[in-house]
């Protein structure tokens, strides 16, 4: 065994450790289990959402991205900093209205809004297929960097294993608490690892930015701009909308919210929020630093970027220290959609069948549904068919298209109609499902048209369908609603 190896496990034992204690002293309620007894101060809730949002993606995917395609990167610095800003407006109405209604998960919110438990359920079926999806994504980055940082010790297979039964424990014991407290020792952790790999390399190997950008331009000038067609402008401006405006649309990020102490601080929490772009700024230089220093990563490999890079500077130890690291990058978000997932299958799935079924059979039920939701991604994980797998991705793309439902229910008097909803929420889900299904990209449908139009991102234009169908059939259904009542009225 390797020092890189046994700080790995060192790592992994902690997380278990903090994972288990936090439910010490607490009666672990479905309200308890599922939001925190919704009494976490700004900072919980700051390190919580931090701790969804920056997964294996920021290890692999940032600075993979950045490695195989240069400056499109850039728009996730775009779409967090457009969540941010918004969720300032946003998530103190869903904390107010949540806890004057006692919502507890993600469909709840959809289901008591337009008065239709069909809606919480269909809301419930989608998103767990979603959640399954992010779940599959965070495993496979799980397996990728303990493996790779392990130097082959460990495979991806018996990693997964490993992360999968220490997230089914500290889930089943401690729910949210358990995530939110390994949270904040990933934060901080994470935080350090970025400034220093983010600073230290380009002027390791480089001797500054300036000389690192120089370099880069002139081997690969394609990679410091867009590209005029492909992820262009269009595709780039296009893309940060959608990803941003469906941003709190995730189940995990969304019911977060509902943990929070007060509506103040998660307005406390939204300033503070874009500072942690930073982060992703550092990843960055070191997905740009590894261009020139590791070349031969094609295609999918790309993603390994980051590893192999620091596995060729630094010394196994401190391999281990960013081994370790990644896997907390996937325990925390891991842990908080096993408990999402559970809970929507409890409470908006098993309970709209059972409205009798009192508060402690939900808790178990969800409880024992942890497992077999884990489970069920560790088969598509190793033997899912592409269709299950390209299901539950496309599911994945479909909660975004529940941003119209939500923005227009958040008045006091919401506009949006239940039947407009469901309307619009079809819409995208066909336009969606046309150009996922036949592969077909805007470009080969109108090869005459410029690029400004047709590299826009098919899914922002489903979204757009989607706000007009909601706003076209909330008016017809509105006003058949009024004219009944006025019927009533005069009989």
């Amino acid at each position: 065994m390797n020092s890189a190896l046994i700080i790995i496990t060192l790592f992994l034992l902690f997380a278990l450790f903090v994972g288990i204690r936090a439910s010490k002293g607490k009666n672990m309620s479905l309200e308890q289990w599922t939001v925190g007894g919704r009494g976490f101060s700004t900072l919980f809730v700051f390190l919580l959402m931090a701790g969804e949002n920056y997964t294996t993606f920021t290890f692999l995917g940032a600075s993979g991205y950045t490695y195989g395609k240069g400056a499109p990167a850039f728009y996730i610095l775009g779409y967090g900093c457009l969540a941010f800003v918004m969720s300032y407006w946003m998530l103190p109405a869903v904390w107010k209205y949540a806890k004057k209604h006692n919502l507890l998960s993600f469909s709840d919110f959809f289901a008591s809004k337009y008065n239709s438990r069909a809606m919480g359920i269909v809301v419930s079926i989608v998103a767990v297929l979603g959640l399954n999806s992010l779940l599959m994504v965070q495993l496979k980055g799980l397996g990728i960097i303990v493996s790779e940082t392990s130097y082959g010790l460990i495979s991806p297979t018996l990693a997964i294993w490993i992360g999968v039964v220490a997230m089914i424990i500290y889930v089943t014991v401690s729910g949210i608490r358990g995530s939110a407290s390994i949270a904040a020792f990933k934060d901080v952790i994470i935080l350090a690892i970025a400034l220093f790999l983010g600073i230290y390399l380009p002027i390791h190997f480089y001797g500054g930015f300036d000389s690192m950008f120089q370099a880069i331009e002139a081997a690969h000038p394609d990679k410091l701009m867009l590209p005029e067609k492909g992820q262009s402008i269009s595709w780039y401006v296009s893309t940060i909308l959608l990803v941003g405006l469906g941003y709190w649309m995730y189940p995990h990020s969304f019911q977060a919210t509902y943990s929070a102490k007060s509506a103040k601080s998660l307005r406390k929490n939204a300033i503070i929020m874009p500072l942690y772009q930073i982060l992703i700024v550092l990843i960055f230089f070191v997905g740009f630093a590894a261009i020139l220093q590791v070349p031969d990563l094609k295609g999918t490999d790309a993603d390994l970027a980051l590893l192999r890079l620091v596995k060729e500077t630094f010394n196994p130890w401190f391999v281990g220290i960013v081994g370790g690291t990644g896997l907390l990058t996937a325990l925390v978000p891991g842990s908080m959609i096993l408990l999402n997932a559970s809970t929507l299958l409890a409470k908006n799935v098993y309970q709209a069948i059972v409205p009798d079924a009192p508060e402690e059979r939900i808790t178990r039920i969800a409880k024992m549904i942890v497992p077999l939701f884990a489970l069920m991604s560790l088969y598509f994980v190793f033997q899912g068919g592409n269709f299950l797998v390209d299901l539950s991705i496309f599911a994945s793309s479909i909660l975004t298209q529940l941003f119209p439902a939500f923005i227009f229910s958040l008045s006091n008097k919401p506009f949006a109609t239940k039947q407009g909803a469901f309307s619009g929420i079809i819409t995208g889900a066909i336009f969606l499902s046309y150009f996922t299904i036949t592969g077909v990209k805007l470009a080969e449908m109108f090869p005459e048209w410029p690029s400004l139009f047709t590299d826009i991102n098919p899914g922002f234009i489903a979204l757009v369908l989607n706000t007009l169908v909601l706003i076209i059939v909330s008016m017809m259904t509105r006003r058949e609603v009024s004219q009944g009542t006025e019927k009533e009225q005069v009989a």
